[in-house]
């Protein structure tokens, strides 16, 4: 499989752009199956102390300001997800880059299981992993969930099954689909990456873009811009639609009864006791049974694959209750829409810490909804959370503070909170204005409740 790239990238002349975790992956891949070759990396950053590249006599690194002047001087560039060209509009540029996802697709689109959405893509991809997996599949779990594609190619063997999280970061160029695509939502995010909300939809919707008919497409049609997506893109896979209601059931649906999911009429799953909690979780179980009825597993062992998966970190992760406090962390809520879901899951949220960078998203929704619900105490962070706040102050009648960071917003939520209740971090937000990322917001909030 390895080799069909390697003979695409042997006589380019080729730049990788970026050189974080993927670009260093690409990196590795092209000095193990290419030697020598001259490689150019571009990056923003200073990067020539890095120590993969330490007596490379063979790499040209091109940094600062200026690294993206040059690109129509490579026949090929191998582009990092995170990399934003939302403002690049030439057309000769854009037909060279790919990436290492697009670079699999083409030799191995048959094998893989693509899954997007706005939330709950690493959720939904690594339940569907652990499915396979413990029916004694080949798998592998890959993509944005922190595992470049290629990482392990030389592994992959003819029948091995991917499962591959694809963010819209990743798909924003790819000119090939998998075999089997799946979109779990979309809402409002990214918008500081793609430009806009069209954008951004349109990158995730290149998913389904270049199947064909013997391909399978499986989406939620209840969430409103998905659907309008599906309508306008005349998509020639094979429509499997998912809508978390009892609404009438055409061809290829999935429908839930009574806290039970129905193929058609057939009953795949009846919903027992399970670590994810949340309709929202149960959601995702819809999409994990349906591919799993479609690749031909044991429904039996599927349900109780379910029943023992745990949460992943940072999704709604209860820390532990402490002084007769319930502690959740919940960080990876970066839009409105996954903070609403877990108050309405945990139900007794008496003081919800939130906001992060602003990145153009709608809030209004969000504003009506903490104006009207039952939560007393709101902790706002800098920069989302002030504006709401301050929105919010003298409409309602709740409590509201202004903090810097979390030492101080768990310092008042430990004072605040009535006993008995929960405190969550949600934000709402995204964490990249003070952190590096959505973990480490929530280790440093863990470390905080646990005294560290």
């Amino acid at each position: 499989m390895y080799k069909a790239i390697v003979k695409k990238l042997k006589d380019k002349k080729i730049a990788i752009l970026g050189f974080g975790k993927e670009g260093q992956s690409t990196y590795r891949f092209i000095r193990k199956y290419l030697g020598n070759k001259l490689i150019t990396i571009l990056d923003v950053n200073n990067i020539n102390d890095n120590e993969l590249l330490k007596n490379d006599k063979n790499v040209e690194i091109i940094w600062g300001e200026t690294y993206l002047n040059n690109l129509n001087d490579f026949d090929l560039i191998i582009k990092t997800p995170g990399l934003s060209l939302k403002n690049l509009k030439d057309e000769q540029i854009i037909e060279k880059i790919t990436s290492q996802l697009e670079l699999l697709l083409e030799v191995n689109r048959q094998n893989i299981i693509g899954i997007t959405g706005t939330k709950g893509k690493s959720t939904t991809a690594k339940l569907l992993y652990e499915t396979f997996k413990s029916q004694g599949k080949d798998v592998y779990l890959l993509g944005n969930i922190g595992i470049p594609v290629l990482e392990y190619i030389d592994k992959y063997q003819k029948d091995t099954i991917l499962v591959i999280e694809m963010s819209s970061h990743q798909l924003e160029f790819v000119k090939t689909s998998p075999h089997i695509a799946i979109v779990l939502n979309l809402f409002q995010d990214h918008l500081d990456h793609a430009g806009d909300l069209k954008h951004y939809h349109n990158n995730k919707m290149n998913i389904y873009k270049y199947q064909n008919d013997n391909d399978i497409m499986i989406y939620a049609d209840d969430n409103k811009y998905l659907h309008d997506c599906i309508i306008k893109g005349h998509f020639k896979g094979q429509h499997y639609d998912i809508r978390f209601d009892d609404s009438p059931i055409n061809t290829n649906s999935v429908r839930i009864r009574n806290n039970k999911i129905y193929y058609n009429d057939e009953l795949l799953y009846e919903d027992d006791k399970r670590n994810l909690i949340g309709d929202h979780n149960l959601k995702n179980i819809m999409f994990v049974v349906l591919v799993a009825k479609l690749k031909g597993l044991n429904l039996q062992k599927v349900k109780q694959t379910i029943t023992t998966f745990k949460a992943l970190k940072y999704r709604m992760e209860c820390i532990g209750t402490f002084d007769d406090i319930t502690y959740y962390n919940d960080t990876i809520a970066t839009i409105p829409e996954a903070t609403i879901s877990a108050i309405e899951t945990l139900k007794n949220v008496d003081t919800l810490i939130f906001g992060g960078k602003d990145r153009g998203i709608d809030y209004n929704t969000f504003i009506a909804y903490l104006k009207n619900c039952d939560i007393k105490n709101l902790v706002c962070m800098p920069t989302t959370g002030y504006n709401i706040g301050k929105i919010l102050k003298g409409q309602c009648n709740k409590n509201i503070f202004f903090v810097q960071n979390l030492q101080e917003a768990y310092d008042i939520s430990k004072n605040k909170t009535a006993k008995g209740k929960i405190c969550l971090l949600s934000p709402a937000a995204s964490s990249y204005e003070y952190f590096k990322n959505f973990e480490e917001k929530g280790q440093c909030f863990e470390n905080l409740v646990r005294g560290k």
